[in-house]
Parts: C-alpha cells; structure tokens; sequence
C-alpha cells in the first residue's frame, strides 16, 4: 500500500538520520520529538498521542478518505519506527538534516499525493490551504518555525535549532514539489448519463457548468459538465466519474487562475 510506503520513508528519515542526530522533523512529530528528547520517553508512541485530536480535527473537516489514509500512514509510522534501529547513517550532522529532510519529505509528499497525510501539521496545513492557494510545503515550513524556537530553548543553544530549520526547509521545498495540491485543474466531461452525474458532483459544494455539445464527425448531441477543482480532490472526483459513467470523456487541464468564486469542496 502507498501509505505504508510513504510511512516507511518517514519512519526511516526519522530513525536513521533526525533522531540520532538530535535534530527535529518539525510540528507534531518535533514536538513528539523534543519532549522524548528531554523525558527520553518513547518518541514513536509520543507522536501516536500527539496525533489523536489532530486527526480528529481533520475528520470533522477534512473528511473520511483523507483522515483513514492518514491514520494509516501514522499507524505505519509508528510501527515501522518500532522495527527500525535508531542508527545513524552518517556523522554529519549537516548530512543528516539534510537527507534526513529529503526522506521525510518523499514520504509525506507520496502520502499527500494521493489524497492522505503523515498527520501532524500536514493535516493543519490541509485545512488552510482549502481556503488558500498558498503551498503547502511552505506553509508547513511557516508553522514549523515556533517548534524550532522550542527546541532551541530546551537545548539552550541554536546549532541544532538552525540545522533542524535545514531539513525542515528541504522538507517543504520537497513536498511541494511532489505534491502540488494548492494546484487547480479544470475537467471537461462529456457523458451520456448527465443527470446521474450532476446528481453526485452537486453533494460537494462545488462548482458545475452544463452545456450542449455536438460531436463534429457523428454529429450525436452531449451533455459536457465543466468543473474547476483542486488536485486534492481530484482523485475522488475521477473515481466519482468511473463508477456513475465508465463510457465520459473526461479532458483534464491545468489552470493557470480562477477569477471570481471558487469554492473548494472536502473529500467524501
């Protein structure tokens, strides 16, 4: 399963690199890490509690497809941070913070790609960015900020502070770039079973436009439905289309800009 493989690189980036290092990952799990860092508690159990009323924030905003490939992805984390030995696979700690950064953020990204989360600020982050356009990865970097001042005041120094704020920023810059949510797109659908379909596509709170068409060789009349949506819903949407009309044609481009309303819809 994806979520588990994205769990594995974040368990890995966790255990092999960050952990042995000192260094924080950011958000709930930062903050899972600096007080196992000073308790020298469990940090794989810590981040599992952390996590609870997060999640369930995010179910009662971000709804069911989006909160049960989450609790998977942090389920699998916890359990893989389990197997996986605290060993550090470099001395660097500058190499660490730095691959470190990459591996977290390849797992978060893969989780956040196909419509789930690593919980923690990714689901906080999620929540914002369905009012705004703003990218995710940098916001995460933003709210990220007061867990670096934190750990820098229970070390009583900035080294490890400024190398975590490193990773944390590649994290960002690397989730961005393999999820692109704040991304908007643009279908074009045209079916023969317009009703069914509108009747589904209207549950969400989101924008439809009907048309007539007509096919220019066989000159058959359609129905097209034009929605704009948000790469987050767009996996749900294209399901959506498959099960209430397998035979639509569906075209799918990227859009550059939305003038005017646009409401963004949560998952189902």
């Amino acid at each position: 399963m994806i979520s588990v493989a994205g769990a594995a690189l974040v368990a890995a980036g966790f255990n092999l690199f960050l952990i042995p290092h000192g260094l924080l990952s950011g958000g709930i799990s930062g903050i899972a890490m600096i007080v196992g860092y000073v308790t020298s508690w469990n940090i794989s159990l810590l981040y599992l509690l952390f996590n609870l009323p997060v999640i369930l924030w995010g179910m009662m905003v971000l709804g069911k497809r989006f909160i049960t490939l989450s609790v998977i992805s942090v389920a699998g984390t916890v359990w893989l941070m389990q197997l996986i030995p605290e060993l550090s696979v470099t001395q660097d700690p500058i190499i660490a913070a730095i691959f470190g950064g990459v591996v977290v953020a390849a797992g978060t990204g893969i989780c956040l790609r196909i419509g789930g989360s690593t919980g923690g600020f990714d689901i906080v982050g999620s929540i914002i960015t369905m009012k705004s356009d703003f990218p995710l990865g940098m916001l995460l970097f933003a709210l990220n900020g007061f867990v670096i001042i934190a750990l820098a005041y229970v070390q009583g120094e900035w080294t490890a502070a400024l190398r975590s704020m490193l990773c944390i920023y590649i994290t960002g810059k690397v989730v961005d770039t393999i999820h692109i949510r704040h991304v908007k797109v643009t279908l074009f659908i045209i079916t023969k079973n317009k009703d069914a379909l509108l009747e589904k596509m209207l549950l969400h709170p989101r924008g439809v436009t009907l048309m007539k068409v007509e096919g220019a060789f066989s000159h058959h009349e359609s129905d097209m439905l034009m929605t704009v949506t948000t790469r987050y819903e767009l996996g749900e949407l294209r399901k959506l289309i498959r099960e209430t009309d397998p035979h639509a044609f569906v075209n799918i481009v990227e859009t550059v800009g939305v003038l005017g309303q646009f409401r963004r819809g949560k998952d189902a």
